[in-house]
């Protein structure tokens, strides 16, 4: 039965609509377990789950497992020397799976060519380690 115009069902209770809301969720690629710490806490702090990998190759698996996400967040040089972040940015951007996910890369230090070989390839933004967390609503949610 259709609702009245009066938010009440035909036998005069009223009608609800109840709309499970799930928090965003941040995939967080980073090595450093102090980082991972937090950027984790901060995030919760804005009603964001995170999900935490140690560097870009497990992120990619992760995805590919079908770990639902509205961003990732990862760190673009990892001490390994494997895949770095912008390797996962140019993976995630080539599929037509997850080339509508939004890709931070952070990093220690800011390298001007570095930046925009990042920008250029899809990265939302490039920011700086540590994490300026009084920032992070612009930063990092605004893409989410």
């Amino acid at each position: 039965m259709s609702a009245s115009k009066d938010g009440k069902d035909p036998k005069g209770k009223s009608v609800g609509t109840v709309i499970a809301v799930t928090p965003p969720r941040v995939l967080l690629v980073e090595d450093s377990l102090s980082d991972v710490l937090t950027t984790s806490i901060n995030l919760k702090l804005h009603n964001v789950l995170v999900s935490a990998v140690p560097v870009p190759r497990i992120a990619l698996e992760a995805l590919n497992a079908d770990l639902v996400v509205n961003l990732v967040l990862t760190v673009d040089r990892v001490p390994d020397g494997g895949m770095s972040g912008y390797d996962l940015l140019m993976e995630i951007k080539k599929s037509p799976k997850f080339n509508h996910l939004p890709v931070v890369i952070m990093s220690d230090f800011l390298i001007p060519e570095r930046v925009q070989k990042c920008l250029d390839g899809g990265a939302k933004n490039y920011i700086q380690k540590p994490i300026d967390f009084a920032g992070v609503r612009h930063g990092i949610l605004s893409y989410i």
